[in-house]
């Protein structure tokens, strides 16, 4: 999985299609993300000693494929592409668009 959390994404396709939000969780056995701000579902709550009961409204999780990351300098859509740092020897992730460091 090409996310992280605090990655900033935008969601390609579903009903969130369009929005933009900040990776909170991942989850890497499914393959998903929850974003925040995205997918918003209505959960019913029991209360229980320390909370009220009620309906709460949440983030739930989206499919990796359905969002994607974006890019640092030119703010839009990428790809992202991996790559060994010349100086570490680790690998990082690059912006496929402009080649760009993302951190």
């Amino acid at each position: 999985m090409n996310f992280k959390v605090g990655d900033e994404v935008v969601v390609i396709a579903g009903s969130s299609k369009g929005k933009k939000g900040k990776v909170i969780k991942t989850l890497k056995a499914e393959n998903r993300v929850v974003v925040e701000g995205v997918n918003i579902v209505k959960k019913h709550q029991k209360p229980t000693g320390q909370e009220t009961g009620g309906i709460l409204e949440r983030e739930a999780p989206i499919h990796a494929s359905n969002v994607m990351l974006i890019d640092p300098k030119t703010k839009k859509r990428t790809r992202v592409g991996h790559t060994t740092d010349e100086k570490t020897g680790k690998k990082i992730r690059i912006s496929k668009k402009s080649s760009e460091k993302i951190d």
